[in-house]
């Protein structure tokens, strides 16, 4: 049974109304067993990993299989609360998916129906994927190994929903699709003091104001202006009371770029820029970076070029291409190791990714499952 747009709805809407955060998907998982277990099993296997409990894999035999295609949706959801006066609402209380995975697991749910009942030439496999919004799922599961044997992918495709798109808009581009984020931790260590005897300490408040500063440069003097990148500090704590100078600063923040090798040079110019300020100041600096599995997304040009073309002829579906985007996304880390395309699905909402209004059309479901199992059926012909 191919699974109709009514019925993508209602799987959407109970989704929704379930949400869980990286690493802890067990109702998700449970769901999404069930309804695929409702599909005709004459194709499919269906593999579970006890190392990373909340995945699941499941792969389509091909009929005449000269690859085998991988097809990858997120799962979890976000630390949101959502507001009651949403039709549909999460039933989690300050849990949402204010990021859209309902949408995509609907719409990989929809293509795996059609294929368990039309047995594609190729083989298939769909990874259902936990924690992708922390804790680096992608990357856990490629190292543990998860695609190997049968399970091998030769290469993998992946939506993420957009609010700006109209409903249903396939987007995409060749190059990068997503920035690559790496989380950056700095940790001022100074000498506390007394509000009066400023020449008796070592002031971590003015070191951070002066660090945030020097960082900022690094963007608009040390990257060309033509390449993107961003450093943000979105916390910043330090002292205990307002006469009693801080004998230490933490600054958390993110640092993005289009490329690995652009994230890497912010990265080394953090460090250098923290090593002066440091010895300017007599202070120490400490520098923890932490990028996990959060790689830049960059398309295969071979493969996405073939699905740009596949997407702007075919008559049924509705092609922009889109702008590189600096929000961030592990299917990168996948992208990194087999070659792929990611691709925007438009949802048209209100709000906008990781907001509280977020609410996708869903109209945009159905659009994506036709889109893609067309493209599916033409790549398995090359």
């Amino acid at each position: 049974m191919t699974l109709t747009e009514d019925q993508l709805i209602q799987i959407r809407r109970h989704l929704h109304q379930i949400p869980e955060l990286a690493l802890h998907e067990t109702q998700t998982h449970a769901y999404l067993k069930e309804v695929i277990a409702s599909f005709s099993q004459v194709y499919l296997t269906v593999h579970e990993d006890s190392r990373l409990p909340t995945a699941l894999l499941v792969r389509v035999a091909g009929s005449r299989p000269q690859r085998t295609i991988g097809y990858r949706t997120d799962i979890d959801a976000l630390p949101v609360s959502e507001p009651a006066d949403h039709a549909v609402r999460s039933q989690h209380p300050g849990v949402m998916h204010a990021c859209g995975h309902d949408i995509h697991m609907s719409v990989a749910l929809g293509i795996l129906s059609y294929f368990a009942t039309h047995q594609p030439l190729d083989n298939l496999v769909f990874f259902f994927q936990p924690a992708e919004e922390s804790e680096s799922g992608g990357k856990r599961a490629y190292d543990l190994g998860l695609f190997t044997g049968d399970y091998r992918v030769d290469e993998f495709y992946g939506l993420h929903d957009n609010p700006d798109l109209p409903t249903g808009t396939i987007g995409c581009r060749n190059g990068t699709l997503f920035a690559g984020t790496t989380e950056v931790n700095l940790t001022v260590h100074g000498k506390s003091g007394h509000a009066a005897f400023p020449h008796e300490a070592t002031d971590a408040v003015v070191i951070a104001a002066a660090l945030i500063l020097q960082l900022q440069t690094i963007i608009s003097r040390d990257i060309d202006p033509t390449r993107c990148g961003v450093i943000t500090f979105g916390k910043v704590t330090a002292g205990t009371i307002r006469n009693v100078i801080a004998g230490e600063a933490r600054l958390e923040g993110t640092i993005r770029g289009l490329t690995q090798e652009m994230l890497l040079r912010i990265r080394q110019r953090v460090q250098e820029v923290a090593n002066g300020v440091a010895a300017t100041y007599n202070a120490t600096i400490d520098v923890d970076f932490n990028q996990g599995g959060y790689y830049p997304v960059e398309n295969n040009p071979k493969l996405t070029q073939r699905f740009i073309t596949y997407m702007q002829r075919a008559p049924q579906v509705a092609f922009q291409e889109t702008r590189p985007a600096m929000t961030g996304e592990d299917f990168g880390y996948l992208l990194a190791q087999i070659p792929g395309t990611m691709f925007w699905l438009g949802v048209d909402s209100p709000g906008a990714l990781h907001a509280a209004t977020f609410v996708p059309h869903e109209a945009a479901i159905i659009a994506g499952v036709t889109a893609m199992t067309g493209f599916l059926e033409q790549r398995m012909q090359a």
